[in-house]
């Protein structure tokens, strides 16, 4: 057996939530994008065309990895959308999440339709625009991680609302969040790191038909403990992720310890 379609070497639940333990990030993130794989194959072939919500972050990478070299997917019939963006940066910034998305997977697959997040100078007027674009019909399928806070997109545990009733939103990133930006190498300083983003509010994350979660890395140990086996709250907004009736967490073994 290759590394690519490993078995899992724990397989558990949390609630509604099935947990998928590899040794390796490399085996869990190809374990997650045969997941998402299967998922928007389903779709695809049930509806014709599919609508999809992804992650911007380096835990995602092994998951996007797999499914840019899927086979048997038309991307041409799926739209896709990401969860958050930075405000303040420049269009042309490297770390923009909708500039990640295309380099690592939208520019190979060429999906039909790709709505990213302009926060311009009107971040208010942007959250509403494209949230008409997110609620205009439902989401299949949405790509997700776990912030080091425990955080669901950029909804950190002081702003997360399980009954948010936005789709999406401008909020103020607290300083767990933006550390870990300076963690994942996508920031020098945390001077840098903008304070405010525009994010999909928990429920519309949650709305998704069909998650697929990948966490992997030492860094993200106490959020995943406290996601799979601490309350369901929003101190920790990813344990919300317990109730989704089609939820699926893969985790390395350095995220799970």
């Amino acid at each position: 057996m290759t590394a690519a379609n490993a078995d899992p070497l724990i397989e558990r639940t949390a609630g509604h939530l099935g947990v998928r333990i590899f040794s390796d990030r490399a085996q869990a993130g190809a374990a997650a994008a045969r997941a998402a794989v299967a998922a928007l194959r389903a779709v695809l072939a049930a509806r014709g065309e599919a609508r999809v919500v992804f992650a911007a972050a380096p835990s995602q990478r092994e998951t996007l990895a797999g499914l840019r070299a899927a086979e048997g997917i038309d991307w041409s019939r799926v739209t896709v959308f990401h969860m958050d963006e930075y405000i303040g940066l420049p269009a042309g910034a490297p770390q923009r999440f909708g500039r990640f998305l295309r380099e690592e997977l939208w520019d190979a697959v060429r999906p039909g339709a790709v709505h990213v997040i302009e926060p311009g100078d009107d971040p208010e007027a942007e959250s509403a625009r494209y949230a008409g674009l997110v609620g205009s019909a439902p989401i299949d399928l949405v790509c997700l991680g776990i912030g080091d806070n425990g955080h669901l997109a950029f909804n950190d545990p002081p702003v997360a609302d399980f009954a948010d009733p936005l789709v999406v939103k401008v909020v103020e990133l607290d300083e767990d969040c933006r550390r870990q930006q300076v963690g994942d190498g996508c920031f020098a300083t945390l001077a840098e790191v903008p304070r405010r983003a525009i994010t999909l509010t928990v429920p519309t994350l949650m709305a998704g038909r069909t998650l697929v979660a990948t966490v992997p890395g030492a860094g993200k140990r106490a959020a995943l403990a406290a996601a799979l086996d601490g309350p369901v709250s929003e101190s920790c907004p990813a344990s919300v992720l317990r109730t989704h009736p089609a939820c699926t967490l893969f985790a390395d073994l350095e995220a799970y310890r």
